[in-house]
C-alpha cells in the first residue's frame, strides 16, 4: 500500500523492474546463442542492446536484444535475417525461431528468456568515432536503416545523471509500462529516447509531473519522428506503419488526458483521485493506496 502519489510510483517502479532470477535466466542463454551464430556465420562482434543493457526493461515484457556484427553484407536485409534464423534453428531445433523485423526471435521462454537477434553490418566511423550499423528496416522488404546502439546507450546514461540520478531510466520504464499495459503500438526505443530527451531538458523531476508532460509532448507533436540526439544515425520513428500510428495516437490522447487529471488532482492534494486516474492510465496496474 502507498500513502502518497510519489510512494505509489516508487512501489510501481519496483514491481516493473525485472527480478534477479529473471535477468539471470535470460543472460544464461547468451553463450549458446553466440556460439550458434559463430558456428555458421562470419561473426565480427556480439553485444546486448536495448532495454536489457540500458536498465529500462519491464518485468515479464522486455526481451533481450542482441546486435550481431557480421561480415559479407548481402544486398537484401531479408537474406541477412534468413541466415541468422537458419543458424539458430540448426543449434536449437526444438525451440521456436522466427523472423520479426528487424530481428530474429528465439523463444526460450517468457520474459527475459526470449532473445531478439539483429544482424548488423558496420558501415562507417563518423567524425566523432561513432560506430554506425546497417540493420534490417522494421517494415517488410529488403531495406536497411542505420543504428548506433553504443551511442544511444551512452545518451541514456548521460541523461540519467540529471536532474536526479536515475530519473531518465525511471521515466523510460513508466512510459514503456503504459505502452505494454495498454497495448500501444509505439516503438520502445522511441519512447526511451523521448524520455531521456525530456529529462535532459528539465531542472527538477517528479514522477507524476514529468510523466504527464512527456505524454502531452508526444500528443502535441503527434509522435513526430525524432532526430538522433547523438547525430549518429537517421531519424527515429515512433510507429512501423500508418495503421499502427492511428491506433497509437488515439491511445496517446486518452493517456495524456488521464495523466493531466492525475497531475491536477496531485496538485490539489486530492490523492485518492490522483490514484484513480493513474490506475486508469496504466490499465489497472498502478498500486492501490
Amino acid at each position: 500500500m502507498a500513502r502518497t502519489v510519489n510512494q505509489g510510483f516508487e512501489v510501481f517502479l519496483e514491481r516493473l523492474t525485472p527480478t534477479k532470477a529473471q535477468r539471470e535466466a535470460g543472460a544464461g542463454h547468451r553463450a549458446s546463442v553466440k556460439a550458434a551464430l559463430e558456428a555458421r556465420l562470419d561473426v565480427k562482434s556480439f553485444r546486448e542492446t536495448g532495454s536489457f543493457s540500458h536498465g529500462t526493461g519491464i518485468r515479464g515484457r522486455s526481451d533481450i536484444d542482441a546486435l550481431v556484427g557480421l561480415g559479407n553484407k548481402p544486398d537484401s536485409s531479408y537474406t541477412a535475417l534468413t541466415r541468422v534464423k537458419e543458424a539458430l534453428e540448426k543449434r536449437f531445433p526444438l525451440t521456436p525461431v522466427k523472423i520479426r523485423r528487424p530481428a530474429v526471435v528465439i523463444e526460450f521462454g517468457g520474459g527475459y528468456e526470449t532473445w531478439e537477434v539483429i544482424p548488423g553490418f558496420m558501415t562507417l566511423r563518423g567524425a566523432k568515432d561513432q560506430y554506425v550499423w546497417d540493420i534490417p528496416a522494421p517494415s517488410a522488404g529488403t531495406a536497411w536503416i542505420d543504428a548506433a546502439p553504443v551511442e544511444h546507450l551512452n545518451y541514456v546514461n548521460e541523461c540519467n545523471k540529471k536532474p536526479t540520478r536515475g530519473c531518465a531510466k525511471s521515466l523510460a520504464r513508466l512510459i514503456k509500462a503504459w505502452k505494454y499495459y495498454c497495448n500501444v503500438p509505439i516503438s520502445s526505443f522511441y519512447l526511451e529516447m523521448r524520455a531521456a530527451q525530456h529529462v535532459h531538458g528539465v531542472d527538477t523531476y517528479i514522477h507524476v509531473w514529468d510523466l504527464c508532460l512527456l505524454l502531452e509532448k508526444l500528443d502535441g507533436h503527434k509522435l513526430a519522428a525524432m532526430n538522433d540526439p547523438k547525430g549518429a544515425s537517421g531519424r527515429i520513428n515512433a510507429c512501423s506503419s500508418d495503421s499502427t500510428r492511428t491506433d497509437a495516437l488515439s491511445k496517446l490522447s486518452t493517456a495524456a488526458g488521464r495523466a493531466r487529471k492525475a497531475l491536477d488532482a496531485y496538485r490539489d492534494d486530492k490523492t485518492d483521485t490522483a490514484f484513480t486516474y493513474l490506475d486508469l492510465l496504466f490499465g489497472g496496474n498502478f498500486p492501490a493506496r
